[in-house]
C-alpha cells in the first residue's frame, strides 16, 4: 500500500554486461582459441559488476556500491576499456622484396613502445617449410634461434633487438606450420567429416593462431600486450601468400574497426634520367592490395630522399590514404634513425588514431635512440675485425653476428670495420688455383685487429678456418670462435700443439684417428629439422678468474642459446687441459664443453653456444665486448671494471649503428645489391636503408 504524503524514493538501475567485443573466452565464440589468463578472467568478472559505459556523476553517487564510488568507477572502467581488445598493426610490402618491412615493423614497435604501450610481434613467412632450420643462409639469410629452441626467420632477431623482448617459435608463422596443424586436426576427425578447404579451415587456423600468440606476454610482464605488430613476408601478389591475405582480410573484420591498422611499405623510385619520384609502382601495389580485400591506413614509402609534397598529394589522391598518413622512409646514416623518422613524421599519431588509443598513449620518448644515433655517427677511431666464413657473399647470413659486433664496438667507442674473408681463399689449394685471391685473403687477415670465426655446417672452407685460428693463436691476435669456430680451434690446437696430425671432427672425417669433436648421442643422422641441441642452455663457469667469467660479471653461470649437433669429445678433455687449453665453461653434467680459453693469450676464446642471439643495443654480448676491447687495447681496463650481471659499459652506450665493411668473395671485391663495390658501404638492418 502506498504511503500518502511521502515522495517515493527512486533508485537508478543500470544494465550490467560485458562489452560486445570479445574480452576472453567467457564472451568469445566457440571457435575462439584465446587463452583465459587469470588476469583476464578477473577483469571479465569485474566487468559483470561495472556498467558498460560510465554512468553520470550523480547517478554514480546514488547507484554504485560502496567501494566503487567517485574516481574509482572511472578508473576501473577505463582500465577495462583499455584491456578489452587486442590491437593489431599489419605491415605488408609491395613492388619489390627487400624494402625493409622487418626494420619498419620493428621501428613501429619501438615508437609505440615509447608511447607507453606493450608490444608483441608476429612474422608470417608464406613458404612451405615448417621453420627456417633447414634453409641455406644463401636462400634466406641467417637462422635465428630463440630461447625455446625455435629456428626462425632473421626478422624475429630484429624484433628482439629493437624491442628487447623474448619471442617464441609460435611467433613465426609459416605455411608449413598452418597446413600441418590443419592436417593433424583432420586426421583426428576434429572437422566432423567436413571437406577441409583453404577457406574456411586454413584461413580460420591462421586467424586463431594470430589471436592465440598475440595474447602470450613476451616482455617479462604479466598479462597480454596492448598491440601486436604483424609482418607479412613476401610481396603483395605472390601466389603463396594468398591464403594469408584472405585470412588477414577476414581478420580485420573479425576484430572490428578501431582494432586493426594496415601499414603498406612500398617503393617510390627515382629515375636517374629524369630525377623525378615515380608514384605509379605504389599506385599499382595499393590497387592490388585493395583488390585482395585489404585497405591500407598508412603508406610507408621507401625512397632515396624525402617525398615531395606534390608526390604525397598524388599518392593520397590515387591510393585513398590521407596525406598525413603517408610517411617517407628515406636513406639515413644508420638504422637507429628509422624510429626517429617515424616519430618526426607523426606516424605514431596516425596509428594511435586508427587504433583508438589516442587517449591512452603518451608522447613518444626516444631520448636514448636520439643519443644512440647521434653519438654513433660521431665515432672515428676504427677497429678492424676479419670475419672468416663460408657465406661471405651475403651479409644477412651473419646478421646477428654483425649486430653483436656493432653493439660491442660502440660500447667500446670504436667504429667497426668488417673485412670479409672467404675461408676457402685461405687454403693452400687457392694459392695454386687463384694466387691473387689467396694473397688478398691473407693480407686482410693479417691486417685485422681481431679474428672472428662464426658457426657453419659442411666441410667447405673448414681448412681455411683452421688456418685462421692457427694464425690468431700463434701471433697473439684476439680470436673469438663461435660454435664451429670453437670446435675448429680445438682441432687446430690438437694438431699443432699436441702433435696429433690426424685430429679432426667426425663431422668431416667419421673415421678420424683422433676424434676431437664427436656427434652428440641424442642427435639424429636421418632427420635434419629440429634435431640439434637447440635453445637456451645453462653454462657453469669452472674457472672463476678466467676472462669469460669476468666479462660476464663474475657470475657462476649464464644462459645462452645453442644450435649444434657436434661437441668436443669429453674423453680428450684431460689431454687438452694438460697441454694448456682450458675448458672454463661446461654444462650442468660437466661432460659438455661450452667455453674454451688459452690463459696466456691476449684473448683466445671459443664458445659452443651462440652469444650473438642475445646481444642487445643496451646490453652487448660480453664475449663480443671482450673481442672488440682486446682488439682495441682496452681489455685490461675493462676486466678491472667488471661487475655482476654484465661487463661495465661506458656512459650512453650505443650500438647497432652503421658499420663499414669491405666485401671479398673468393679474393675479389663483390658487387653489392646497391651497386657499390670496392671500398666501404653502410648496410643497415638486413641490407636496407643504406
Amino acid at each position: 500500500m502506498k504511503m500518502m504524503g511521502k515522495k517515493k524514493k527512486r533508485f537508478f538501475h543500470y544494465k550490467y554486461s560485458l562489452s560486445p567485443q570479445p574480452l576472453c573466452r567467457l564472451d568469445c565464440p566457440p571457435s575462439s582459441s584465446l587463452p583465459l589468463s587469470p588476469c583476464r578472467e578477473a577483469a571479465a568478472r569485474r566487468a559483470l559488476l561495472l556498467p558498460q559505459n560510465p554512468p553520470p556523476r550523480a547517478a554514480r553517487r546514488r547507484s554504485t556500491p560502496e567501494g566503487f564510488r567517485g574516481k574509482k568507477v572511472r578508473r576501473a572502467w577505463l582500465s577495462l576499456s583499455r584491456g578489452r581488445e587486442m590491437k593489431y598493426v599489419l605491415v605488408t610490402g609491395g613492388v619489390v622484396s627487400g624494402l625493409g618491412k622487418g626494420v619498419t615493423a620493428s621501428s613501429i614497435g619501438v615508437v609505440l613502445k615509447s608511447c607507453g604501450l606493450r608490444i608483441t610481434s608476429i612474422k608470417i613467412d608464406p613458404y612451405l617449410n615448417t621453420d627456417a632450420g633447414t634453409m641455406s643462409p644463401f636462400e634466406h639469410g641467417e637462422v635465428f634461434v630463440l630461447d625455446d629452441g625455435g629456428e626462425v626467420d632473421l626478422d624475429l632477431g630484429n624484433y628482439e633487438r629493437f624491442l628487447d623482448i623474448k619471442l617464441t617459435r609460435d611467433n613465426n608463422i609459416t605455411t608449413g606450420k598452418i597446413y600441418q596443424s590443419v592436417l593433424e586436426k583432420e586426421r583426428k576427425g576434429e572437422y566432423l567429416g567436413k571437406t577441409v578447404q583453404v577457406v574456411p579451415h586454413i584461413t580460420n587456423a591462421i586467424q586463431e593462431w594470430i589471436e592465440r600468440v598475440a595474447m602470450v606476454p613476451v616482455d617479462g610482464k604479466e598479462g597480454p600486450a596492448d598491440v601486436c605488430v604483424i609482418e607479412l613476408g613476401g610481396t603483395i601478389g605472390d601466389i603463396e601468400s594468398m591464403p594469408f591475405i584472405e585470412a588477414l582480410g577476414q581478420f580485420s573484420y573479425r576484430v572490428g574497426p578501431g582494432n586493426f591498422c594496415l601499414v603498406h611499405v612500398s617503393l617510390v623510385p627515382v629515375l636517374n634520367v629524369v630525377g623525378e619520384q615515380k608514384t605509379k609502382p605504389t599506385q599499382h601495389s595499393v590497387r592490388g592490395l585493395r583488390g585482395l580485400g585489404l585497405t591500407p591506413n598508412i603508406l610507408a614509402c621507401r625512397s632515396t630522399k624525402e617525398l615531395e609534397e606534390n608526390v604525397k598529394e598524388k599518392l593520397s589522391q590515387f591510393c585513398h590514404v590521407p596525406a598525413a598518413n603517408i610517411v617517407t622512409l628515406y636513406d639515413v646514416s644508420n638504422i637507429w634513425r628509422i624510429p626517429l623518422l617515424l616519430r618526426d613524421q607523426k606516424a605514431h599519431e596516425a596509428i594511435l588514431k586508427v587504433l583508438n588509443l589516442e587517449s591512452f598513449a603518451r608522447g613518444p620518448k626516444l631520448d636514448e635512440w636520439v643519443a644512440r644515433a647521434t653519438l654513433f655517427d660521431a665515432l672515428h677511431d676504427t677497429v678492424r675485425i676479419a670475419m672468416v666464413g663460408k657465406y661471405t657473399g651475403l651479409s644477412d647470413s651473419y646478421l646477428s653476428v654483425l649486430k653483436a659486433l656493432l653493439h660491442a664496438s660502440v660500447d667500446c667507442r670504436r667504429k667497426l670495420v668488417v673485412d670479409w674473408v672467404a675461408s676457402t681463399d685461405l687454403e693452400d689449394s687457392t694459392a695454386i688455383e687463384a694466387p691473387d685471391a689467396y694473397k688478398a685473403a691473407w693480407d686482410l687477415l693479417k691486417g685485422a685487429n681481431g679474428v672472428l670465426v662464426p658457426g657453419g655446417f659442411g666441410d667447405r672452407g673448414v681448412q681455411g678456418k683452421i688456418l685462421a685460428a692457427k694464425y690468431a693463436r700463434e701471433n697473439n691476435v684476439p680470436y673469438l670462435g663461435i660454435c664451429l669456430g670453437m670446435q675448429l680451434a680445438v682441432v687446430e690446437f690438437a694438431r699443432s700443439v699436441m702433435n696429433l696430425p690426424e685430429a679432426n671432427s667426425t663431422e668431416f672425417d667419421p673415421n678420424a684417428k683422433s676424434p676431437c669433436v664427436i656427434f652428440m648421442p641424442e642427435g639424429s643422422k636421418t632427420h635434419m629439422g629440429g634435431t640439434m641441441r637447440l635453445g637456451s642452455r645453462r653454462t657453469f663457469f669452472e674457472v672463476a678468474d678466467c676472462k669469460s667469467a669476468k666479462l660476464y660479471g663474475n657470475v657462476s653461470y649464464v644462459d645462452e642459446r645453442h644450435r649444434h649437433r657436434y661437441e668436443v669429445n669429453p674423453d680428450m678433455v684431460p689431454e687438452f687441459e694438460s697441454a694448456g687449453l682450458q675448458f672454463v665453461g661446461k654444462d650442468e653434467t660437466g661432460r659438455r664443453m661450452e667455453i674454451i680459453e688459452i690463459p696466456n693469450h691476449r684473448y683466445f676464446v671459443g664458445a659452443q653456444f651462440h652469444p650473438e642471439f642475445k646481444s642487445r643495443p643496451s646490453k652487448p654480448s660480453p664475449l663480443f665486448v671482450g673481442l672488440i676491447a682486446a682488439s682495441s687495447g682496452q681489455l685490461d681496463r675493462l676486466l678491472q671494471g667488471s661487475c655482476n650481471g654484465h661487463v661495465v659499459s661506458t656512459k650512453h652506450s650505443l650500438s647497432n649503428g652503421a658499420y663499414t665493411s669491405t666485401v671479398h668473395q673468393n679474393g675479389h671485391a663483390k658487387k653489392l645489391a646497391n651497386g657499390l663495390s670496392n671500398g666501404t658501404y653502410y648496410p643497415n638492418g638486413n641490407g636496407v636503408h643504406a
